[in-house]
């Protein structure tokens, strides 16, 4: 099978699309015949070195992808031809993928291969976000740090359907328009003073921050209400500046951090949360960017393409 592939660590240059050995099933496993492939900001960090690869080189990046089910390995419920998709699943950049019974996900017919491989980690991410680490209720205040990612798209319409008034944050005056248009209340801009325009629009301080900066934190702390509530689930800055933390303890705000990993535990827990993230983008409540897609053969372009900060939609590789 053909694979996008790694030897070493480094830029864009280091990656090959090439002939390598297709995977040999485990029990357990289902072959899934894959075709779409989400690209992530992991995955350049894989890539770089920052974070650990699986396997051995040459390395097969990638986590998360949609596909047929090729050979269903004796599944109690799947067959071959069905459709699945999946967020936490190595060795994804490749036309196949070994993928365990308990992290396939069964796809609704009206969710395709493309929208399942640009929601699964995002939106999943989003639904744990908006249900574990912050449960939004309605008229709350929400400040969504970079609104017009992936991850901040979703957030910004999911916290309105759940009813809550929304703030967003975003780096450039053309993706202002991206984010009003998802239903956000106010927008502004970090090279603003967004402190002054969040307080003067909420002058008790917002109910909570999905924070993914990180170098804004002492500024979001700023903008907390009283026993509000941050929730820290990127460093997209880099690192965290927390600023004079008896802050925190004035207004009694608590720090949670986040991460998708800890809530995909088992099957019932992948399964009952993409029914709701399912749920959401069936009824059309929660819309999906439309993704930028490239051939598998063409990863560097693709990498390239996401560290040149160019789309607001998701990145898709495709076999």
């Amino acid at each position: 099978m053909k694979a996008l592939t790694l030897s070493a660590f480094g830029s864009s240059d280091v990656l090959e699309y090439k002939e390598v050995n297709a995977p040999q099933l485990k029990a357990g496993e289902v072959l899934v015949e894959m075709k779409a492939i989400g690209l992530n900001f992991a995955d350049l960090m894989r890539r770089s070195g920052t974070y650990p690869m699986r396997g051995s080189a040459p390395y097969i990046n990638g986590f998360e992808g949609a596909g047929i089910v090729k050979d269903s390995n004796h599944h109690p419920r799947l067959k071959a031809g069905d459709r699945i998709a999946f967020a936490d699943v190595p060795f994804a950049n490749a036309e196949l993928v070994a993928v365990p019974f308990e992290n396939a996900v069964p796809l609704p017919d009206a969710v395709s291969f493309e929208m399942a491989a640009s929601v699964m980690l995002q939106g999943l991410t989003v639904q744990y976000l908006t249900t574990d680490s912050h449960a939004v209720r309605p008229g709350e205040t929400v400040l969504v740090h970079a609104a017009a990612g992936g991850v901040g798209q979703l957030l910004t319409q999911v916290c309105k359907l759940s009813g809550a008034r929304v703030i967003g944050l975003v780096s450039a005056a053309d993706k202002k328009d991206i984010v009003q248009s998802l239903g956000a209340d106010a927008v502004f801009l970090y090279s603003g003073d967004w402190k002054s325009q969040v307080l003067e629009l909420c002058p008790q301080g917002v109910d909570v921050v999905y924070e993914s900066v990180g170098t804004t934190m002492e500024t979001s702390i700023a903008v907390t209400g009283t026993l509000g509530h941050i929730v820290l689930f990127g460093l997209a800055g880099g690192k965290m500046l927390l600023g004079n933390p008896l802050e925190i303890i004035a207004k009694s705000i608590t720090i949670t951090g986040g991460d998708l990993w800890n809530y995909l535990v088992s099957e019932d827990e992948r399964l009952r949360r993409s029914a709701q993230l399912f749920g959401w983008l069936t009824s059309g409540k929660v819309k999906v960017a439309a993704p930028t897609v490239f051939r598998l053969s063409e990863g560097k372009q693709a990498h390239d393409f996401m560290e040149g900060r160019k789309s607001t939609g998701k990145i898709l590789m495709v076999p």
